[in-house]
């Protein structure tokens, strides 16, 4: 009989024994029932065989449902009770759960009244012991019903099973939008009984980070000390109401707790991780060696971002450092433990708050190293509030918040340890040196003996500045290149202060080219290096696509005679306008449509460049790319579609992707709007396609010189047109940068351009070298010739004006086919003398 098993079954030896007795005696006819609906539920019961059992089966089953519904509704308070607590103890005996009598429960609660104490108790023990996850949630959600209608002294009967309840919540792998609001509703229940109890669960147990709190709590248990806790635990995003701020500073004063909390956050920053395989949900389950390290487990996120939160608004700058470290720890590229994007976004958005000017230099450190979308997105509203609160744009607090490290004027920094001066310089836009200088004015490249052994703490923080200052130079590199589609002007004084003379920034800004207006109105381009004439007003930075063609073909022979490296192609940048085809076309251009790349390095470097894009795959959302940019300041977005080359591609990844459309996006307020390519600002369109034209010049297969030897596959046809096609204008810049070279190089006779090749002559034959994907032909049969490259970077012999790879592995080969006579690989011998 299920009467007797569920009698039976529910002893616990415990106090509540009776009650659940009781419930079962008082509700015996539900029992019954719910015994028939179990045996109508076997297939293999007799009156269910033959012709027409299902049927039958089916109307028996309603039946049975429909007398239980109606006996229910019939129910007065004390059987409604009854019928809750007979469900509950029902619902594990056959495996099926509580989630088969949610409906029925949830009515009986809402209608029943007069719970006691006893009750309430068997309800909360038993949710508790149905731990799987969503369903345990669920379930306590019941019960959590009539334990808030419970009055003082209800509540403090019922305390203990309160606060198991609480420790399992935090304990079992719980949704966290279903584990927040249920922490909260038993916390305030909780607190309603004894103001100064901290529940367990609430501060993990486990967790370094979070073992100032547990020891404070152990030592100094207070009414104020609890109700900071709860309220830290309280905050489920990552930007707190106004409300929530000013709660928590009341309360963390009345706590005395500003220093507990700076001190939680600096060992979130750089404590020690968390392991899987020791702690956190997974714990157990996951076989092997497999394991991850993490910060905060899921449970204790909403406590972690309190903490972060309560020192930035409680320790102010001593807080910058530490919230700067945790944003990049938990969002950024590199990191020892998963990312949190929750914690990081935390962190981020707890920096905006703090009114100090590390804090704004911390913020410009992020928006150069985190890369997550979702976390650019915070940083961008970071700033917008930083930049609010000052009366300034975001542009103009980034440009101010970029930091100098202590460097001089010039971007140096000295210091003497022990006779020997050790110097930290920007040597140009890429390169920053830790040099040493002896008492006898003798240079050393490494630290001398006496530096390592007599000064080894003051030489760690100094190639820790080095390293810093590297880090500064390549986000300010790439933020300043940016704004070559911004069209941004400067009154000059703040241009001055902010761009060349600052010791960073100087050292690039002094590199490039640069208008400035006079009272006049008209703009006056000024060289590298030089001052403008007179007292500009305003300031900005040149660009080809406002200049004629004779000034831009004058800057660029100055840069090659001067032999000027800029720290970005400007002088020798591309120039994309919209074509008649992209005008007819209207919304979207095919301009660089219908490529075969390789797709993970396209998916590299989009990444490399600022370009956010889902990863193509065999998932949900994998068979679509679209990749995405901001240019103008952000005013505009450019979205470059592409899809996997094939079908069938076995891995988790196609190894190819086929190019597609690129469109424009305008930011209207929080949205974007699609608009036709002649509203997009010409600098903007020509910034955005000459990205494109990168990536796909880049890992298209046309450039890919062992392609050839795959025989007839699916892409030859298509690897032959493109490998040996018309230039792009990537290409073409670098052609009028080989008309500049050439004649300054000791192979200069023996070297020709003819159209979009470089034809040079050696002493066995002479090859055509394409300028666009570095492939070569061999005259006079147009055989083509495979050299595979092993360095494609340029050794610093041959001056180029700007950093290009191919252009660079453009002149290797010359140099290499101009004295075919000397080459010795047979591989490449081999194939010059086939046709010779």
């Amino acid at each position: 009989m299920l009467y007797d098993t569920l009698v039976a079954e529910s002893r616990r030896n415990d106090s509540l024994d009776d009650v659940r007795s009781a419930a079962l005696g008082r509700v015996r006819w539900l029992v019954d029932l719910l015994e028939r609906q179990r045996a109508e539920s076997r297939w293999d019961a007799v009156p269910w065989a033959g012709e027409g059992g299902y049927e039958r089966l089916r109307a028996a089953r309603a039946a049975t449902r429909a007398e239980i519904d109606a006996r229910l509704a019939a129910c007065g308070d004390e059987e409604c009770r009854a019928a809750v607590l007979c469900f509950l103890l029902a619902g594990r005996f056959d495996g099926g759960g509580f989630s088969q009598f949610d409906t029925q429960i949830g009515t009986l609660i809402s209608r029943g009244s007069g719970w006691t104490p006893d009750e309430v108790a068997v309800m909360l023990l038993r949710t508790t012991e149905y731990d799987r996850g969503y369903w345990f949630a669920e379930s306590l959600e019941m019960a959590l019903n009539p334990a808030e209608r419970l009055d003082a002294d209800g509540r403090r009967a019922v305390a203990p099973w309160l606060r198991h309840a609480h420790a399992e919540l935090m304990n079992t792998d719980v949704p966290a939008r279903l584990r927040g609001p249920l922490a909260q509703r038993l916390r305030t229940l909780l607190e309603s009984v004894d103001e100064a109890h901290i529940p367990e669960g609430l501060i993990p147990s486990f967790a370094p980070w979070a073992a100032p709190l547990r020891d404070r709590a152990d030592t100094s248990p207070t009414p104020e000390l609890a109700g900071f806790v709860r309220h830290l635990a309280s905050l489920s995003g990552p930007r707190p109401a106004q409300r929530w701020r000013r709660t928590c500073r009341a309360l963390a004063d009345a706590a005395a707790v500003g220093d507990l909390a700076v001190e939680i956050l600096r060992r979130l920053a750089d404590g020690d991780a968390l392991c899987s395989s020791g702690q956190g949900p997974h714990t157990g389950w996951i076989t092997g060696d497999f394991h991850y390290h993490y910060i905060v487990q899921q449970s204790d996120g909403d406590l972690a971002r309190g903490v972060v939160w309560a020192a930035a608004l409680t320790g102010g700058p001593a807080a910058v450092p530490y919230l700067c470290t945790l944003a990049l720890r938990a969002g950024g590229p590199v990191s020892d433990v998963i990312e949190d994007l929750k914690l990081a976004g935390a962190a981020i958005n707890a920096l905006a708050e703090i009114d100090d000017p590390a804090a704004l230099e911390s913020l410009w450190r992020l928006q150069s190293r985190i890369k997550h979308r979702a976390l650019r997105k915070q940083l961008d509203t970071a700033l917008l509030t930083a930049a609010d609160r000052q009366g300034i744009t975001a542009g103009q607090l980034v440009e101010r918040s970029v930091p100098d490290h202590g460097l001089a004027p010039d971007g140096s920094l000295e210091h003497d340890l022990g006779g020997y001066r050790v110097r930290v310089a920007i040597e140009d836009a890429v390169t920053v040196r830790l040099t040493f200088a002896g008492p006898d004015g003798r240079l050393f490249r490494t630290a001398p003996a006496a530096v390592k052994d007599g000064f080894p703490d003051e030489l760690k923080q100094l190639k820790a500045l080095a390293k810093e200052v590297r880090g500064t130079l390549s986000g300010e590199r790439a933020r300043v290149e940016a704004l070559m589609s911004a069209g941004r002007e400067w009154p000059y004084d703040e241009w001055c202060r902010y761009y060349r003379d600052h010791p960073v920034t100087g050292v690039l800004v002094r590199g490039l080219i640069w208008e400035f207006q006079h009272s006049d109105g008209v703009w006056h381009a000024a060289a590298p290096m030089t001052e403008p004439p007179g007292e500009p007003a305003r300031a900005r930075l040149w660009h080809p696509i406002r200049a004629s063609t004779d000034e831009i073909r004058a800057w660029r022979e100055r840069i090659v005679d001067q032999r000027l490296r800029q720290p970005f192609k400007q002088a020798f940048r591309e120039i994309y306008l919209l074509t008649p085809a992209e005008e007819e076309t209207g919304v979207y251009s095919n301009r660089f449509a219908a490529h075969i790349v390789h797709y993970r390095r396209l998916y590299a470097l989009f990444k490399e460049r600022g370009w956010q894009a889902n990863f193509l795959g065999r998932y949900d959302g994998g068979y679509e790319g679209k990749a995405r940019a901001e240019f103008g300041d952000g005013e505009w977005r450019a979205c470059f579609f592409h899809e996997p080359a094939a079908e069938d591609y076995g891995d988790y990844a196609p190894d190819h992707a086929a190019t597609d459309q690129v469109r424009f996006e305008r930011r209207e307020g929080r949205r974007r709007r699609e608009v036709p390519l002649a509203e997009v600002p010409p600098l903007v369109f020509s910034e955005a396609m000459r990205d494109v034209d990168l990536f796909v010049g880049v890992t298209s297969i046309a450039a890919d010189p062992e392609w050839a030897d795959r025989g007839e596959d699916r892409y030859a046809a298509y690897w032959r047109t493109a490998t040996f096609g018309e230039l792009t204008a990537n290409a073409e810049v670098r052609r009028e940068a080989l008309e500049r070279i050439l004649p300054r190089l000791k192979i200069a006779d023996r070297c020709a351009l003819d159209g979009r090749f470089l034809v040079v002559r050696g002493g066995l034959r002479t090859y055509r070298i394409h300028l666009g994907s570095a492939n070569i032909l061999m005259e006079p049969d147009d055989s083509y010739l495979c050299i595979v490259p092993s360095r494609p970077k340029s050794d610093g012999k041959v001056f180029l004006p700007f950093e290009d790879d191919r252009l660079s592995l453009i002149l290797s080969k010359a140099f290499l086919l101009a004295a075919d006579t000397k080459i010795t690989d047979e591989t490449i011998l081999t194939q010059i003398r086939r046709g010779g």
